[in-house]
């Protein structure tokens, strides 16, 4: 077996008043593909950072193989100093070749030529991949590589990742990225460390068999270890619960919809029935616009009825903005009209996040400085509305200035989705966000009343989420499809050629092997599973109910010693069979919701 390149014994780092981790242990192989996961403020920025060597650690002991190139992407570089995007990709002693970091750019559609001062989030994301890459690692830690990235760089990005040699630690958001590049976990969770030699994923149902785990050793022990909140919330039962009827509900708006717009796609939105007509929130007609001479829309028709989740995609600098602006009234077409119903009352959530004041407090900002929020007209201690947003209630003095960027993120969510609103528009809503923030996100969208406008890079968060999805090209041309960004993808790729992909030969730790396409629909005896598990599930939870009703009598053990050993046995095995059950289900829908 190869040694590590890179490991850390006894690794620990002071935060605030105490420590924010201590005693991890962790290695690196030479082709180790790693998801570091972890809610936020859980560390992982400050782990990826110890493990560039970019800070210091309070106590350990850090070895690694002479020679080893170790570079990190940070989640929110600084070009400060620098004049252009070049100037920044070839700064330092060690910086990258220019032919190299030209290669790149090519590749990734960058003019590193741009202003740094007034390049926008994406073209900075691209000039700090650039930047990383062209430095030929042999260890590559990314933070958060996707956010701001549109989803044609990421595809590219992807296939990068693929073919290159080295190692490579990623934190991010999207589940699509770590699931299709990742090979083992590390799971940063209440101070732990834990390795996992399967990508993510296996990342759910490992953590569920580790919880599930904790809590028979409390019970076993008869302690009173603390087991998170969030297990007790989102344990396998409920989450289980939760996926069918998401998916359920998903499945049935999406038929609802597809049958609306009919074989001839967005043209049949117009002339819905009059059930259709009573229902609508929005409704665009024959709309165009164009920006310096550049036409971002033509002749763009959609009707947007009460309940939709509409996903908006395409490139970086296509008009998905534009379109929202539009669809809500910000902004006016050039040609046709866009009608929105009286009653409209939109809460926007941007990629800006422009609302949070560093100098303000968690309390300031969702409660003004008291004790309680209104929360769709019921009042809510804000102790209680916080952890609700998966908080730790002490946070509510906490400056915002002094929280992660998923957490401020998730402190806006917080807010806004205590409004009463009818329509939320959300714009990139899944940047700095953690899967369990994530998930959350999901559960309230699917649960929200009125209508959603979602414009997103995250194709699995799409796919769990709207029933409509709206693609720009760039060029004014745009594609509608009833269903998540896997159909949107689908159908585009059905009326393209088919074309060679970008990022051939700039790798030099590479390998030339062709990625598998993946199976588009589960195997026979998965979908018989996917059928058949929910209700074994419920017949198991009846023949537990049966057995503890019996085993409740107080006479039953004096009376009959065996007939007690035998019921004591038998719901046992129920409850192995069911946690067994449950999760195959929840391994099960994942894919499922994966494809589409």
């Amino acid at each position: 077996m190869a040694a590590p390149i890179l490991a850390y014994e006894h690794l620990g780092i002071i935060q605030g008043s105490g420590w924010l981790f201590r005693h991890l242990d962790l290695h690196l192989m030479p082709r180790d593909r790693l998801a570091l996961i972890g809610r936020n403020g859980a560390g992982k920025s400050t782990l990826l950072r110890l493990i560039a060597n970019a800070v210091d650690a309070d106590e350990g002991r850090r070895t690694i193989v002479p020679g080893t190139r170790v570079v990190m992407l940070e989640q929110e570089p600084s070009l400060a100093g620098h004049a252009t995007l070049a100037d920044y990709v070839l700064a330092g002693d060690d910086a990258p070749a220019a032919h190299e970091a030209d290669a790149i750019a090519d590749q990734l559609g960058i003019d590193l030529t741009r202003d740094a001062a007034t390049a926008s989030g994406g073209e900075r994301r691209r000039a700090a991949i650039v930047r990383a890459l062209a430095m030929d690692p042999d260890v590559l830690l990314l933070d958060e590589p996707t956010n701001h990235l549109d989803i044609v760089a990421i595809a590219w990005l992807e296939s990068w990742l693929e073919r290159f040699t080295g190692a490579f630690v990623v934190i991010s958001h999207d589940r699509t990225f770590l699931t299709r590049l990742t090979r083992q976990t590390l799971w940063l969770d209440r101070g732990t460390l834990r390795r996992h030699e399967v990508g993510f994923g296996g990342f759910e149902a490992w953590t569920e068999q580790v919880y599930a785990e904790e809590q028979r050793n409390a019970e076993r022990l008869d302690a009173k270890l603390k087991i998170e909140e969030h297990w007790l919330q989102r344990g396998v039962t409920g989450r289980r619960r939760r996926n069918q009827g998401r998916l359920a509900k998903l499945k049935d708006m999406r038929a609802e919809r597809a049958a609306m717009m009919g074989s001839q796609g967005a043209a049949n939105l117009a002339i819905g029935s009059d059930d259709v007509r009573t229902k609508t929130v929005i409704d665009a007609k024959g709309v165009s616009k164009a920006f310096e001479g550049r036409t971002i829309l033509r002749d763009f028709t959609l009707r947007v009825t009460r309940g939709d989740r509409i996903g908006i995609v395409g490139a970086n600098g296509a008009g998905k903005t534009t379109l929202l602006k539009l669809l809500t009234g910000e902004i006016a077409p050039d040609t046709g009209e866009v009608k929105l119903a009286k009653t409209l009352d939109g809460v926007i959530i941007d990629q800006q996040r422009k609302l949070m004041a560093p100098d303000k407090t968690v309390r300031d900002v969702l409660a003004d400085g008291g004790d309680w929020i209104e929360v769709l007209g019921v009042k809510k201690h804000i102790h209680g509305y916080l952890k609700e947003f998966l908080f730790d209630s002490n946070l509510v003095e906490a400056k915002v200035g002094t929280l992660s960027g998923g957490e401020r993120s998730r402190l806006l969510l917080a807010r806004e989705f205590a409004r009463h609103s009818n329509l939320l528009v959300l714009d990139e809503p899944t940047n700095d966000l953690d899967l369990e923030t994530l998930d959350l996100l999901q559960e309230v969208i699917a649960d929200y009343d009125g209508t959603v406008l979602i414009v997103s890079h995250d194709r699995d968060f799409l796919d769990r989420t709207v029933t409509v999805t709206v693609g720009l090209d760039g060029t004014g041309n745009v594609d509608i499809v009833a269903g998540g960004y896997e159909d949107w993808e689908r159908k585009r790729k059905a009326s393209l050629p088919q074309a060679g992909g970008a990022g051939g030969g700039s790798v030099r730790k590479s390998q030339t092997k062709a990625p598998v396409a993946p199976a588009r629909k589960l195997s026979y005896k998965d979908q018989r599973d996917y059928d058949q598990l929910p209700a074994r599930i419920d017949e198991i939870d009846r023949a537990i109910a049966r057995d503890e009703k019996a085993l409740a009598d107080p006479d039953l053990y004096v009376r009959d010693p065996s007939a007690f050993a035998r019921l004591t046995a038998a719901i046992g095995k129920a409850r192995a069979e069911k946690e067994a059950a449950e999760l195959r289900w929840l391994q099960l829908a994942e894919e499922v919701e994966a494809l589409g």
